[in-house]
């Protein structure tokens, strides 16, 4: 049930993607979303050379004979990053999937797709979805702002940018942003979207690499508990609305730049709350969807259960005896 465009591309089981998490998404946590019939995919820039991106590639095919992909982040970084190093050795390791997100991935995607390479490009914006299209992404992921990380200038939430995106685009589309149970995925689907994608409800797992604190916190959050920072860069991130986020907000409305405001924005200090967890002093990305999160299941719970329950939403619209189209 539930097969799509996505799912047979994909070759998986359910129209499910979990999102490449920076820092969280390594080779165990990937391996058991794979596992249980959904697309894992592995944070690349997780890992400080591409060497190690690629021990951790062998690493996770010793998880899973299952489909996994990698991601790219596609953003603006404090170093510079040869990004084309880390996807070639993930080529050379015989990743066929990538996740992109962010910028133009006109420069990597041609890359990827030469090396025989499935791409699967994320962005908040219609423009910049067509403009994927146009250079031959096979999917895009359309976000809406109620999505944790990066969910662009915009401002358009999922119900509205969804069937935008399945009206305009001719490739697959997957809906990100406020997904993580089975009534999303059966509205993505209604919306014309061809699978879901998550981040924020796949860290509250007992596989996910996230400090237990921080899981527990969102088990108890509500949907008002996430505020947005870094608009002043043009690039929005919605974060854990705490100390640090606080800080960042304050230091932006002072018109410090980029360089001013690296020490407080660094992704060094979010890997050390994600692994200590301590509360407020880093930026952790982090959806509105963390108000839905009531639990801490596995992986493979979490799965089974927005199937059985986008299932279930199926069969009670079927019996509300709605007439076909053309019916009185």
């Amino acid at each position: 049930m539930f097969q799509t465009r996505v799912t047979q591309l994909l070759d998986i089981e359910y129209p499910i993607i979990q999102g490449g998490m920076l820092w969280l998404s390594r080779a165990e946590f990937t391996a058991a979303v794979s596992n249980a019939g959904a697309l894992g995919i592995l944070s690349g820039l997780s890992f400080p050379t591409p060497e190690e991106l690629r021990d951790e590639i062998r690493k996770l095919r010793h998880l899973t004979d299952k489909p996994f992909g990698v991601n790219i982040p596609l953003l603006p970084t404090l170093k510079q990053i040869d990004l084309s190093q880390y996807i070639r050795a993930a080529l050379e390791e015989g990743v066929t999937i990538f996740e992109t997100a962010g910028n133009n991935p006109s420069p990597y995607l041609e890359q990827m797709k030469a090396g025989g390479a499935l791409v699967l490009h994320k962005t908040a914006s219609l423009k910049h979805a067509l403009h994927a299209q146009e250079l031959g992404a096979d999917i895009i992921a359309i976000m809406g702002f109620e999505g944790g990380g990066h969910p662009g200038m915009s401002e358009v939430t999922s119900l509205v940018l969804i069937p935008r995106a399945v009206d305009t685009l001719k490739v697959p589309v997957v809906a990100a942003g406020g997904f993580g149970d089975g009534r999303g995925l059966a509205a993505a689907l209604a919306l014309g979207a061809e699978a879901i994608l998550m981040g924020t409800r796949f860290v509250a797992t007992q596989e996910c690499l996230a400090h237990p604190r921080l899981k527990e916190w969102m088990a108890q959050a509500r949907e008002t508990d996430t505020m947005i920072v870094e608009r002043s860069l043009g690039f929005p991130l919605r974060v854990v609305k705490n100390q640090q986020a606080r800080r960042v907000l304050e230091a932006e409305a002072q018109g410090l730049s980029l360089d001013q405001l690296a020490p407080l924005i660094t992704g060094q200090l979010a890997k050390q709350a994600w692994e200590t967890g301590e509360f407020d002093t880093a930026l952790l990305a982090c959806g509105q969807v963390v108000g839905l999160i009531q639990d801490i299941p596995t992986v493979k719970e979490l799965i089974a259960g927005i199937v059985k329950e986008a299932q279930a939403v199926a069969q009670r619209l079927t019996g509300l005896g709605l007439p076909a189209a053309g019916g009185a």
